[in-house]
């Protein structure tokens, strides 16, 4: 970006109580409110509110149908920013997968998050041990335009099966695919999502429940195949029941933006987040472990968006 550039919203900025700004709203995109996205962008809009006084930005961030959804809203202008998989960022970026010949040549980068493991959690009674035993099963494969679903479909479609392999492929959200769980409507659910989640405390604590490894030739093609995906571990003793770690692999929560939103208005949100790290951290445990170094590296794969690279150059953490 141009230094001129930024002198000129940078002054705007240092004004930006002046009786002659006036106050700009941004949407974001997030996922169902008993995910970790909802709580990303809770948390984003909450740091950027804090000081609205200042810099005369208003945040507010919905749930939503998740990282396909946010995308094609952003995309179509509908919301401003949003949480994303990193395998949704590349494959809308690059025109792949499910945005084969749909391009979004416009999504930018702005950071990553929480790491997310591919989560299956089965009834206790239900008899499955393996992701095989899925096949035959009512499982939960989530709703459309979730991450959760399309990285399920990603799985089937790698081991050489489709939905219609199982009894029943339900398409709930992820706000009601515990309490399906518990009233044996489904076998087992599905969900990408950080840990440790609301929704897989709740299914672990309404009726007896398990975390099957995802694991196996057809997974570890997955991972050497594609860059956004990795091998994960979730920690034993996280969930009632679950003593033993959890093998599986996963990928990263990004956040996203367009590059037609204005380069003042993303360098305000990362500044909002960054320059409060520590309390960002604290507002959800998926958070705990995050670094500033990782975050504006791992899983990023749209070129970043000018504001934010900005705040970056600042703090001499890129050149």
């Amino acid at each position: 970006m141009k230094a001129i550039k930024f002198a000129a919203f940078a002054a705007a900025l240092a004004v930006g109580g002046a009786a002659t700004a006036q106050e700009r709203f941004i949407t974001i995109g997030t996922g169902g409110q008993t995910g970790v996205y909802f709580v990303v962008g809770q948390s984003i809009c909450r740091l950027v509110n804090r000081g609205t006084a200042d810099h005369n930005l208003k945040c507010t961030a919905p749930s939503t149908g998740g990282s396909i959804a946010n995308i094609n809203a952003i995309k179509a202008g509908d919301m401003d920013m949003g949480v994303a998989q990193s395998d949704w960022q590349y494959h809308a970026y690059n025109g792949s997968s499910q945005f084969e010949g749909d391009a979004f040549g416009d999504l930018r980068a702005v950071f990553s998050v929480h790491g997310e493991p591919f989560t299956v959690v089965a009834r206790a009674d239900s008899g499955i041990e393996t992701f095989d035993d899925l096949f035959g099963k009512r499982v939960n494969v989530g709703n459309p335009g979730s991450g959760q679903r399309a990285t399920m479909d990603v799985v089937l479609e790698a081991m050489g099966k489709s939905a219609d392999d199982f009894a029943l492929a339900s398409e709930l959200k992820p706000a009601e695919q515990s309490a399906a769980l518990g009233d044996n409507k489904v076998d087992a659910i599905v969900y990408t999502v950080g840990h440790p989640n609301g929704s897989i405390q709740e299914a672990t604590s309404t009726v007896d429940a398990k975390l099957v490894d995802v694991t196996g030739e057809a997974i570890d093609s997955l991972v050497n195949d594609n860059p956004y995906y990795a091998k994960a571990t979730i920690p034993g003793g996280m969930y009632k029941g679950n003593d033993e770690d959890t093998e599986t692999f996963g990928v990263k929560a990004t956040f996203v933006t367009s590059a037609s939103v204005p380069d003042d208005v993303v360098y305000t949100v990362v500044k909002a987040v960054f320059d409060n790290f520590d309390r960002f951290k604290g507002l959800h445990p998926a958070f705990a472990n995050l670094s500033e170094e990782e975050m504006i590296a791992d899983g990023l794969s749209a070129p970043l968006h000018p504001g934010a690279e900005m705040y970056y150059k600042e703090r001499g953490w890129i050149e």
